[in-house]
């Protein structure tokens, strides 16, 4: 039975730290009154940087850790989300186009790149510097509860928790927090109190940027452990129904992308789990999609988001 729990979080955990990181940077960009259903794309150019930048180091005689190609991902992300920053902010585009122009372009850029960097191929090599299952020292040896959490476990899963964890402190307890979601509510009642709208907006969008493409690059380094056109999958859409289903808050979102994470992983965990191991794997497969429609359904309609989000914000009005 312990066996059994302990595979079952352990894979829930791997599946959901993308998830968690996407999630979470959906928040600050919704929060800040800018709808970004570009976090697919962000996530795709993410994952993409960062298996490129790990085989070229590694390919260089460099030994360095994933999370360094982590942060690779989050800085491209950030670069790349700019282009949603500057179309809603300063251009006043539609935010749903806006972001699905990111979506259009993500993979055929990172597919042309990729084709570009290795001889044609239509996908990378295999990194072999990857995440892998973490043990937690003195914690994984407590009886019964080291075994299950924090054995044989995600590293990234428990770092995006604590994310979650700081974000929350972020947007609910500090100045920052207060303005981002002041200009998300009321543009206009923030701007005359003296904050930048403008400013915060861009920030709000650049860290969406900053953790889509963080997102990215934990899913390619611990669970496809490549790029190609199916890396992600859906999994930047998915998170964005973690945003929504978590109600725009950062422990919300992080408990539902954890159970996303739960949903996928039991197309790969079923067969090992009684009762489970009697369903079509296909029935496990589309499982996580279907338990996304029904969870918007029933409970992300009563979702209420900042009041000003997906409004184009002009400052002479």
């Amino acid at each position: 039975m312990v066996n059994t729990l302990a595979l079952i979080v352990s894979s829930t955990l791997v599946y959901s730290a993308p998830l968690i990181f996407t999630a979470l940077g959906g928040v600050y960009s919704e929060r800040s009154g800018i709808v970004n259903v570009g976090l697919e794309g962000i996530m795709v150019i993410g994952a993409f940087s960062a298996v490129v930048t790990n085989l070229l180091s590694e390919a260089a005689g460099y030994s360095l850790s994933p999370w360094v190609f982590v942060l690779v991902g989050g800085v491209v992300g950030m670069i790349f989300s700019l282009m949603h920053a500057v179309a809603t902010v300063h251009l006043r585009a539609d935010h749903i186009i806006s972001g699905t122009v990111l979506n259009l372009i993500s993979i055929p850029l990172a597919i042309f790149l990729t084709r570009v960097i290795f001889d044609g191929r239509g996908q990378t090599d295999i990194i072999s510097k990857s995440f892998g299952y973490y043990n937690f020292p003195v914690l994984a040896n407590i009886p019964v509860i080291g075994q299950i959490f924090f054995r044989q476990t995600s590293l990234p899963a428990y770092v995006g928790i604590l994310l979650a964890v700081v974000s929350y402190f972020v947007i609910f307890k500090t100045k920052f927090g207060l303005r981002l979601r002041s200009v998300g509510e009321n543009p206009q009642a923030a701007d005359t109190l003296g904050i930048n709208v403008y400013l915060m907006r861009y920030s709000g969008v650049i860290l969406s940027g900053l953790f889509g493409g963080m997102g990215g690059a934990v899913l390619a380094q611990s669970i496809s452990l490549n790029f190609s056109t199916s890396t992600i999958a859906g999994q930047g859409f998915m998170s964005m129904a973690a945003m929504i289903f978590g109600r725009h808050n950062p422990i919300g979102a992080m408990a539902a992308a954890i159970f996303f994470g739960f949903a996928q992983s039991l197309a790969v965990v079923g067969s090992q789990i009684p009762v489970i191991s009697e369903i079509p794997s296909v029935y496990l497969q589309i499982a996580p999609y279907v338990i996304t429609i029904i969870a918007l359904v029933f409970f992300g309609r009563n979702a209420q988001g900042p009041a000003a989000n997906g409004t184009t914000y002009v400052k002479t009005k």
